[in-house]
């Protein structure tokens, strides 16, 4: 019995996806191990000028909503002070950032650690920015519009076009249309984007 064009076609499709995914996640773990082992140095030596230049950690660990709405702990080089609320970088005061966080920030150094996300499987190198399970018009947002079907990523569609956590329907948006057609030509394209200078998203207001 012949196969209808309609499943035919939509089985094809979902084979397509399903390989442009792999090829991903192989870029993924071929970036995370090899970026790892090249930066290994520079992170210590950055590790050791945070801890000695304010009071904490080096590597600041924090609750994130991954794939599936799953939580998981994404880590980045510290770049606040301990005493920070946990809350989005846009309502988070300048004051709150150290001066050598502000380096880490802008040239997106801080981003590091989250190497070892994406090689375990919790991030991608491009994808939706994870939130924080307190952003509840965020989360609700992606839900809507099926963002959790992938990974979140290190950069993504959002951060390159500048918009922040502080226009959540506007930035699902724009991390939906990534989600729902994630290719390896576009994963390309944001890294690349991002390599260039873009990617600063996530800004600091006041």
């Amino acid at each position: 019995m012949a196969m209808n064009p309609r499943v035919e076609f939509l089985s094809e499709k979902s084979m397509y996806r399903q390989l442009q995914s792999s090829i991903i996640r192989v870029l993924d773990v071929s970036a995370a191990v090899v970026g790892l082992i090249l930066f290994s140095p520079l992170l210590l030596i950055i590790g050791v000028a945070i801890r000695k230049t304010s009071a904490g950690p080096a590597v600041f660990a924090q609750p994130r909503v991954g794939r599936y709405e799953r939580e998981y702990i994404c880590y980045k080089l510290r770049t606040m002070y301990v005493e920070t609320r946990s809350v989005g970088t846009h309502e988070v005061s300048r004051s709150a950032i150290t001066p050598i966080g502000r380096f880490l920030r802008r040239t997106k150094i801080d981003e590091l650690p989250q190497l070892w996300n994406v090689l375990r499987g919790d991030m991608s190198l491009v994808g939706p920015r994870p939130g924080l399970p307190v952003q509840s018009a965020l989360i609700e947002a992606r839900r809507r519009l099926g963002v959790f079907a992938v990974r979140p990523g290190v950069t993504g569609p959002a951060q390159v076009k500048q918009v922040d956590m502080s226009e959540p329907e506007r930035l699902a948006l724009l991390d939906c249309r990534f989600a729902h057609d994630p290719t390896v030509i576009g994963y390309l394209k944001y890294v690349l984007m991002t390599v260039v200078g873009r990617g600063q998203g996530d800004r600091v207001r006041g």
